[in-house]
């Protein structure tokens, strides 16, 4: 794949730049025909992985830096990768189970939207070196396209 277009930005890990970090996603995603519903999902996942970035990686300390590289591939696929040097992830099974938290306070159901909005979720983490959360989803009509492709309904 052949990169079309690419941002990368890194903020602060405050909570105010997790709305930042979604409308950036989301408005670089408008690059491609993605449908209202797919950029709204898209807000969804970013949220989420720069939260627990925050929440979880940095412990809620403010002067960590979360990245966000998003990517435009030439066959109208959308990567998102969400990346924070903190404490890391000591199971990473467990973490994706639904409804697995540990924070009593929270529902636990963020790996849970990246992977139903998402065509791909991938988790990579070393405990006290990080986490890179790295997603991707191709866009519907390209999607459809290149399945009658393949089973021969073109």
């Amino acid at each position: 794949m052949k990169i079309k277009n690419q941002i990368k930005l890194s903020f602060m890990s405050i909570p105010e730049n997790v709305t930042l970090a979604r409308l950036a996603a989301a408005a670089f995603a408008s690059q491609l025909e993605f449908t209202i519903e797919d950029l709204e999902e898209i807000k969804v996942v970013v949220s989420e992985a720069v939260s627990n970035s925050i929440i979880h990686g940095y412990d809620n300390d403010p002067n960590r830096v979360v990245n966000l590289l998003c990517t435009i591939y030439d066959d109208d696929v959308l990567e998102l990768i969400i990346e924070d040097e903190g404490q890391g992830i000591a199971d990473i099974s467990k973490a994706i189970e639904p409804a697995y938290s540990t924070d009593p306070e929270r529902m636990g159901l963020g790996f849970t939207f990246m992977q139903s909005f998402m065509d791909t979720l991938d988790v990579e983490s070393i405990v006290d070196k990080g986490t890179r959360v790295i997603m991707s989803k191709t866009v519907p009509t390209r999607m459809a396209a290149a399945s009658e492709t393949i089973s021969g309904n073109n």
